[in-house]
């Protein structure tokens, strides 16, 4: 029999130009297994295709956001098998980095492991106040393997890094905050909603296109590339145009880039 928290389920729905992506437990806590990380890299492939969608918001139901990865199901890898397991969550996760929305991880409750390194796979990151976050994997004698030991250090710096990797430390939300883990503690996770209303209208002023543009010379450090792109698109005259005018500029439905 499987075990129950490996029964998470993937549920995307949509409102406008958000995207939700929800974890659902059917029983114990929101994890990570071999089956989620495949239906997740489906809805993942779901959403960067839509180009009526600005938002992306990944969501946990129940006690925590994610528990991270299911032990019980890593418990018996063989080294090809693990390291199939983490080349899969690369994928994914490598996949949630390069999604041309902007993209929200909004926590109602822990994110260890697995559900920290989603996290960071994201723009930005929303903890309520009594949730912890934390990569405790050397605990149980494991590295993070879904790109967790590279994105940390782009938030909390190399020396910051090495303290919470190597103690496998978890740490609180304001802790979190103060180092950069995090970028916003909100009191519970019913300010959540709102919290992300306002970041929705902070952002909303950006073009779409050019947003996705930024984050391709984020992750591939290509921005003279990415800036001629920038006038193969209507955005840019549109943008300019507006800006001599001394209007809002209109922008264009968000279309995939080549």
């Amino acid at each position: 029999m499987a075990n129950e928290k490996s029964q998470t389920e993937v549920r995307l729905s949509k409102e406008g130009s958000v995207a939700t992506i929800r974890f659902v437990p059917a029983a114990g806590v929101n994890i990570f297994s071999s089956r989620v990380i495949g239906t997740l890299g489906t809805v993942i492939e779901k959403v960067a295709a839509d180009p009526h969608v600005r938002f992306v918001v990944f969501r946990g139901d129940g006690r925590v956001f994610l528990a991270g990865a299911d032990i019980s199901e890593m418990q018996q890898f063989t080294e090809d098998q693990a390291r199939a397991f983490a080349q899969n969550g690369h994928n994914v996760f490598n996949a949630i980095e390069a999604l041309p929305q902007v993209t929200f991880a909004a926590m109602n409750g822990h994110a260890m492991g697995g559900g920290c390194e989603l996290a960071m796979s994201c723009d930005f990151r929303l903890l309520v106040k009594d949730g912890k976050i934390g990569q405790p994997e050397t605990r149980l004698g494991l590295i993070p393997g879904w790109g967790g030991t590279q994105r940390i250090t782009r938030y909390v710096g190399l020396g910051q890094a090495r303290r919470l990797l190597f103690s496998g430390d978890v740490i609180s939300a304001e802790e979190a905050l103060r180092i950069g883990l995090v970028d916003e503690v909100l009191p519970s996770a019913d300010e959540l909603d709102a919290a992300l209303v306002r970041w929705f209208k902070m952002l909303a002023p950006g073009s779409p296109a050019a947003v996705a543009r930024a984050k391709r010379a984020l992750l591939q450090r290509d921005e003279i590339e990415e800036f001629g792109k920038c006038f193969c698109a209507s955005d840019a005259r549109e943008g300019t145009t507006a800006f001599i005018e001394k209007r809002k500029p209109g922008w264009a439905t968000w279309e995939p880039q080549t």
